[in-house]
């Protein structure tokens, strides 16, 4: 079964795709989805819609994962990262595709044991985890493997 973790963003998207067999974790594939700040907001959200859809088409994925959006800093990034979240949740319902989302600390304990883990052990663990020969770059790409981890380890194939 392929998961589809989304660390959700506007000018960058981070993405991940594991697939599960039995406890066997394998990355598929890691990356971003980045758009340009100078298009409209309609635009952006257009590009991530098509760019999630060709992960759809290519890898087929059962569920996505998702981190949940938490706000301390900027409220004003708020808006536009919900938006993009809302794509690629949108997408997935248009696909049947099941959708889970899951708090950060959710996703550091899921990778780490520990939901206050700093950023570096969660990359040392997903490298670890996914047998990967490096640490994943960027960190949206790396949250988003993060995502896929949680979701590997809480979705069980019944809610699927």
């Amino acid at each position: 079964m392929n998961i589809l973790g989304i660390d959700p963003g506007t000018a960058t998207m981070g993405y991940g795709i594991i697939k599960k067999e039995g406890f066997e974790l394998t990355c598929l594939e890691y990356g971003i989805i980045k758009t340009d700040k100078n298009k409209s907001a309609a635009l952006r959200l257009k590009e991530i819609d098509e760019e999630i859809e060709d992960l759809f088409g290519r890898f087929s994925p059962k569920a996505l994962a998702i981190e949940k959006i938490y706000f301390y800093k900027n409220v004003k990034t708020a808006f536009p990262i919900s938006q993009a979240k809302g794509v690629a949740m949108l997408k997935a319902a248009h696909k049947g595709i099941s959708v889970f989302e899951f708090s950060p600390s959710q996703i550091k304990a899921a990778v780490t044991g520990h939901g206050n883990a700093k950023k570096m052990q969660v990359q040392k663990m997903i490298k670890a985890q996914l047998k990967l020969k490096e640490r994943p770059k960027p960190n949206d790409a790396a949250d988003a493997l993060g995502a896929a981890i949680c979701g590997c380890q809480s979705i069980k194939v019944s809610n699927l």
